[in-house]
Order: structure tokens, then sequence, then C-alpha cells
């Protein structure tokens, strides 16, 4: 689709001419009788054309056709004859499995209310190395009918929150444009789940249609800010009591680019992003790399809970990538010795993100979600806090059984970002960093964001979010189970060799309550425990860490 990316006037260009050549075409038929024969013929084709391409404009069922009238047919003809060829147009998850067509396709018709079946068997190689399933039981139990939530929310919080088990991911507005960012609210409204803000800032348009809202907070601290960057308390506060916002969470990093900050191209920073956000219009918006408010995990304890305090006693908690593993047993000790826990942790998995990062960073930077969803679970575990704390997931999460596995491994709930992106429109353009999306879901051009029909769209994110959960419930009820919350490392499998198969309880070791507290020989925590530290995110010194063994 990046052959489409043309300019205004191209884009329409063949709509024009159709209209234009019809229009010539019939007064001529008018004026010259006589040459029916030579003008009918034409007149017919340019008419059909013209009309196709009016149609076109004014449908509101794919964003696509209202961008690109009649050559954005040539997207759907392709689609048609492509799945004998999908290893030449797709891309795959990191264990090999087809991501493009299968994930994408299912999003699209459950989104649209379609059928999700098809026959003829699994499209997988079942016995291909990392190929993973679920156990199913011989006395499946009984579908459930209510949605599944989890309640989020310590002793300290006076508005705890119930969440569904299936949220959309942080996506800002400024990455996303206005109409995006009103049809996945409108959607979370209708479907009863939380949207996240992403670290732009609370804008009007996620306040517009009075979906549950979950308002990130990033190093830039957009809509919380003073003039020169820095934390501002009171403006905190005056955005936190809304009541459409039932969660604040603090980002210390994401799953596409950890460590490296956010980066809002000039091109996208509009004058109304610019005022939201309180930054320079024409500039790159920078978020650093690093918070200005915290500078040890103390003081990052102690901001969490002013974060809690300041917004009326809402679950506060925060987001991260897990890097190096004695930072986060850093956080832990600080909170062992505080007594301050966040309410929840959303780990954010590496091969996540649905924005633009440096190509190093996307590919090699970070701990992929399934290994730092299982260390913060065990973490927690070990340290005794696993049940003050809620955990949420999230990194190419989409479909039902991406939701049970990260469950599995200890997370309570989880988040998607391209999984809602698709259900709006996202065809994977990947032009997200210039402007010129061609459905318009990421572009701040508004003869593109008008592609993006609010109502239609809410519909399918509701309908995506309805169908997937409908889907998990199956899986549940298939395992012999009643709540997703049961499952374990137990129920999933993974083929390891081509003549060997593996549990996630044996892929993984998990700690014992308090395991940590009395001493562990586990490899990945014994010595980054040791170099943990609750005044510092360095480690400590070598020697220290020997001696504590």
């Amino acid at each position: 689709m990046r052959s489409l990316m043309l300019p205004f006037a191209l884009r329409y260009l063949l709509v024009t001419i159709a209209v234009l050549g019809t229009a010539t075409l019939a007064a001529a038929a008018w004026v010259f009788p006589g040459w029916d024969l030579f003008i009918i013929p034409p007149l017919v084709v340019t008419g059909f054309f013209a009309a196709l391409g009016i149609r076109d404009l004014l449908q509101t069922r794919h964003a696509i056709l209202r961008n690109y009238p009649i050559i954005a047919h040539l997207r759907f003809i392709f689609e048609k004859i492509r799945p004998e060829m999908r290893q030449y147009f797709f891309e795959t998850d990191q264990d090999g499995m087809p991501f493009g067509r299968d994930k994408r396709a299912i999003v699209y018709q459950r989104a649209k209310g379609e059928l999700d079946k098809r026959p003829f068997g699994t499209q997988y190689d079942v016995y291909q190395t990392q190929f993973e399933w679920l156990h199913h039981s011989m006395a499946p139990r009984p579908v459930a009918s209510e949605p599944f939530r989890v309640t989020i929310g310590s002793a300290e919080c006076s508005q705890p929150y119930s969440a569904s088990v299936f949220n959309i991911s942080a996506m800002s507005y400024g990455s996303l444009s206005a109409n995006a960012v009103r049809a996945l609210n409108k959607g979370a409204k209708l479907g009863g789940f939380a949207h996240d803000t992403g670290e732009g800032g609370f804008s009007p348009y996620h306040a517009e249609n009075g979906g549950d809202i979950i308002w990130e907070i990033g190093s830039g601290y957009f809509g919380a800010r003073n003039p020169d960057g820095s934390f501002s308390a009171e403006r905190f506060a005056e955005t936190a009591s809304a009541p459409q916002i039932k969660m604040v969470e603090l980002k210390l990093s994401q799953g596409a680019k950890p460590g490296h900050g956010g980066v809002l191209p000039a091109a996208k920073v509009t004058a109304e992003i610019a005022r939201i956000r309180g930054i320079p219009l024409g500039q790159d918006c920078v978020s650093p790399a690093y918070h200005s408010a915290f500078s040890t995990p103390i003081e990052m304890m102690r901001f969490i809970a002013e974060m809690r305090r300041l917004s009326g006693g809402k679950p506060a908690g925060m987001k991260l990538c897990i890097g190096h593993p004695w930072e986060f047993l850093a956080l832990v000790k600080a909170m062992l010795e505080t007594g301050i826990t966040p309410d929840f942790i959303v780990v954010d998995g590496k091969e996540g993100g649905t924005g633009a990062a440096p190509l190093e960073f996307m590919d090699h930077v970070g701990m992929p979600l399934r290994d730092g969803l299982a260390f913060v679970h065990s973490a927690l575990v070990g340290s005794g806090l696993r049940d003050r704390i809620r955990i949420g997931a999230s990194g190419k999460v989409v479909t039902a059984f991406d939701l049970a596995r990260a469950m599995a491994l200890g997370a309570d709930w989880c988040n998607s970002a391209r999984g809602f992106m698709f259900a709006v429109g996202c065809i994977q353009a990947q032009t997200c960093h210039t402007g010129k999306c061609p459905t318009g879901v990421t572009s701040q051009d508004p003869s593109r964001s008008r592609a993006i029909v609010v109502p239609d769209k809410a519909q399918r994110v509701a309908n995506f979010h309805r169908e997937t959960l409908h889907t998990l419930a199956e899986l549940v009820a298939a395992a012999g189970l009643d709540h997703p919350r049961e499952f374990g490392p137990h129920h999933f499998m993974r083929r390891a060799a081509p003549d060997r198969v593996v549990s996630f309880a044996e892929m993984y070791r998990f700690l014992r309550p308090g395991e940590l507290l009395m001493g562990t020989d586990h490899p990945q925590f014994r010595h980054a425990w040791a170099l943990a530290a609750p005044d510092t995110f360095a480690p400590r010194e070598v020697t220290v860490a020997i001696a504590a063994e």
C-alpha cells in the first residue's frame, strides 16, 4: 500500500477524470445524437467508474476507499488472490508463525461481525519447532456468559476499578488521528472496557464519548507539566479528578524502544497537539528517556503514592519493558522498605509497539513479553507482594489464545494496540511516522482522517472486543475452567524440538511464595537480587553481591 501514498490531488484524480469524462460524453451525446455508436461505449465506461468513485467517497465501511476512490479496489483484488502467496506478503511472529494474514484477518472478521471460522484444519505446521498449543479437558465446562473482569486497587485505593481482562493499549492522540481516538473510545464505551491514553495526554477526543480512561503519564508529563517540562502536581490533580479517568499509569518505558524515549515527529505536531501537550509548534515532540520527578526506586514508589493521592484514591501503577533484572528487583526492595506498592504493573514486551522506532531498538533491545511477564510475576510472588499488585500484559496480544497464554504466565489482564488499530481500519502500511496513513488512522491530515467514520469504526472496536472475549470464554471452558485466571503454565505446551515437547511450567521456573526473602538458588534471580538496592537503580558492588550469597 505504500505505493498509494499519493498527494491529495492524485488520490482523487481517477474519480475526477471519470466524473468529468462522463459529463463531457453525456453532453456530446446530447449535442451530437448521430454519434451514439461512438459516444455510448466510452460513456458507459466512464459512467461506471464515476459511479464507483462517488460510491467509494460516500460509503462508510472502508476507510481506504474513502481516501483512494477507485484505485484502492486493487488492494481488495490482491486480497482475493494472495492466500497462496502469503509468505511474500506477510510478516511472521517471532516464533515463525504467520502473523500478518492470520491475525489481521481474524480482527477484521470479528470487527465486521463476519464469520471467523475456516475449513480444512490449521494452517500451521504443528510439528514445527516452537509450535504452541493449549491442553483441553475431557470434561469441558459451560461457556461463561458474563464478561471476565478483574478488580484493580489495593487497600490504599478509595476508588478501585473493575476492569475488563481485555483493554486498549497505550496510543497517544497525535500518534493517532482525532477520529481514530474518538472511535476507540466510543468503542470502549459501547463494550465496557478501558482505553489507555498513551503518554500524549488526555485529549478532548478521549473525553468526547465517555469511555473509561487509563491516563498514562510519561517522562514528558504531557497534560501535567510545567513550562520547563517538569511535573506539575496541580495540573495532574486537576485532570486526574475527571470521573472518566479510572486509573493513572506511570510509563517508564515502552516495548518498541525501551530506554530511548518517545518522539512525535514535527510533521505530526499540529497547533492543537502543541496546545494539548504544552510544547512548541513546529518541533519534534520528544519525551526524555528518563524521568525528572524521581531518581531512585524509593523516590519512584513515593511518586506513585503521590499520583494515587492526587487522583483522589484511584489505582496508580506503572508500565515498563523489563531491562536489567536488578533494576526491577530494586523496585521490589523499595516496595518492601517503604511499604508502598503500585496497584498495578503493566509489562510491555519488546515485540510490541505500533509506532515508529529505531530498527536496532525495535529488534534487539528489551525483554520479550512472555519472559518479562514470567519474571515480574515470579519476582512479586517471591517477595510476598503478588497479592497486592495486579499485572497487565501488552505486546502483540491480539487473539484469545494470546490472552490465555499471557494469563497463564501471570497476567491478570491484557492490553492490545495493533488489534484495536486493525479494528478501526489500519492496514499496516507502515507509514505511521510520515503523517500519510492511507486509512487516516495515524494521520493528522483532515483529508485523510475523514475516512474514519466514527460510529461505524466504534462498533467494530466493540465487536472485536466482544467476539475475542467470547472466544476466550470458549477456550476457558474447553480447558475445563471457569475463569481465565485459572490458567496456569501447565496448561500450555511448546514443541522444543521435533521429538520433544515441554509445558510452560518446564520452560519457566517460578519462585515459591517468599523465596526471594528466604534466599533462592534460582539462576535468574540469585545474582540480580544481590545486586539490587532500594536507594539506587545502579547495581551494588559485585563484591557485596558475592558476599551476600
